[in-house]
């Protein structure tokens, strides 16, 4: 018997935009494509989805990973009441790590979520 699909949402600014959205659109499309895999193996898996896929950075802050030629692109998320996954955003890398900063950008979301999850969660309109 398959597992049940996890949820996943994606992370919404004050403004109403979706980092992680705007930063796939701005990809080639065939990074934007792999990225898109990543997220639905993660829908597919949830936590169950390890290295190279997905991976534990810190403070409860995930990676999803992609590689298309030779750039590294990460998607950072992180869970919402032991169920939702939340997609902070992404990262297009250089560095053997992902950049503390950015780390610490989506630790920040997550707090904002978690006092917040209606406010915080992206809804897509027509």
């Amino acid at each position: 018997m398959a597992a049940p699909m996890i949820s996943v949402g994606f992370y919404r600014d004050e403004d109403g935009t979706c980092p992680l959205l705007e930063w796939l659109d701005s990809l080639p499309r065939k990074a934007q494509d792999k990225c898109v895999v990543r997220i639905e193996r993660l829908r597919e898996k949830g936590h169950e989805l390890r290295r190279p896929e997905a991976d534990y950075l810190r403070d409860g802050i995930y990676e999803l990973r992609a590689k298309h030629l030779s750039v590294n692109y990460r998607i950072l998320y992180f869970s919402h009441a032991g169920v939702a996954v939340v997609l902070s955003h992404g990262v297009t890398k250089q560095a053997a790590e992902v950049p503390p900063r950015e780390i610490g950008l989506a630790i920040w979301r997550k707090k904002q979520f978690a006092a917040s999850p209606g406010r915080h969660t992206y809804e897509e309109t027509e």
